[in-house]
């Protein structure tokens, strides 16, 4: 059993397709196919159920992928502890993103970090906070940017600015007549939600005591903020949105933005590694580089606001 082996079930698990997971892994498909085969033979146990259609992990190849994950990214900090000891600024780096923040982010200083450091091979993948802890406990990011919440306390949370949630109110509904938004002012409202397990929608629910936060999701499954946007624009209901998106309007989408009445609900955007985490010097350089391209206001917390 090799380490090479375990890299290739794992890509197979992850892509259930094995082209896919050869092309991912710079291989050819024959090598692989082939490579797995002799794993399954040596351990006596099928790992994967092979069709025409789709490829299928066995119950006892579950177990044998989850233990290959945990060894591989045991190998892997082999080289994280050596670059860190070099103060090394090279390499690849994976880093996980909420939806909800990676459009209103990530333009503001990912392309200036790839630039000022040609040395890293960055990877940024967009992903809920359910599927980031699963990424991170298996060693497939090294690091993701997401909101404190009470079920990450078992990963290291480092703040990098606060940001506070805003409404956006069709030019119909009564509320566009309000200076701001109190959150009794919601109860019989319409409002464009993301679905659960969206901490951003699941935070806003709880702050607000949202009773009929179900309606739209009955009747609409949409899981961009965005989207929901335009339907406000177009005359219907309240949406929320998160306060860097407020650069990105326009002054007629201006119009149509509400703040909260005290106490303001924000989430405290944060950078998380696991507790094992070693590459600090690329969590610095990162920490660094979204403090120094977000509003300076956003860096503090202060008693008008309510962390949520």
């Amino acid at each position: 059993m090799t380490l090479q082996q375990m890299e290739y079930i794992v890509a197979v698990y992850r892509y259930r397709h094995f082209a896919n997971a050869a092309e991912q892994c710079g291989v050819t498909q024959p090598t692989l196919s082939a490579m797995i085969q002799k794993l399954e033979k040596e351990l006596g146990v099928k790992i994967f159920e092979r069709s025409s259609q789709q490829v299928t992990p066995t119950a006892i190849g579950k177990l044998v992928v989850e233990q290959a994950w945990k060894v591989l990214s045991r190998a892997n900090k082999i080289k994280d502890i050596v670059a860190e000891e070099q103060h090394s600024l090279n390499g690849s780096f994976r880093i996980g993103i909420l939806p909800t923040i990676a459009p209103y982010l990530l333009p503001r200083f990912f392309t200036k970090l790839e630039k000022e450091n040609p040395g890293i091979d960055f990877h940024i993948i967009e992903m809920k906070t359910a599927d980031i802890k699963k990424a991170l406990n298996r060693g497939v990011l090294d690091a993701a940017i997401a909101v404190r919440l009470d079920e990450l306390e078992a990963f290291n949370q480092t703040s990098l600015y606060y940001e506070q949630f805003i409404a956006y109110v069709a030019e119909t509904d009564p509320l566009f007549n309000n200076k701001n938004i109190k959150t009794s002012d919601l109860g019989n409202e319409f409002l464009w939600l993301l679905d659960e397990g969206h901490c951003f929608r699941d935070q806003l629910v709880k702050f607000c005591d949202l009773k009929s936060a179900t309606e739209s999701k009955s009747k609409y499954s949409l899981g961009s903020i965005e989207t929901f946007m335009r339907m406000v624009e177009n005359g219907q209901g309240v949406t929320f949105i998160p306060e860097l998106a407020l650069s990105q309007l326009s002054d007629k989408q201006m119009r149509l933005v509400r703040p909260f009445a005290l106490p303001i609900p924000v989430r405290d955007v944060v950078l998380l590694t696991t507790k094992t985490f070693v590459r600090h010097s690329m969590a610095e350089l990162i920490i660094k580089s979204v403090k120094d391209n977000v509003p300076q206001s956003m860096l503090t917390y202060n008693n008008t606001e309510q962390r949520i």
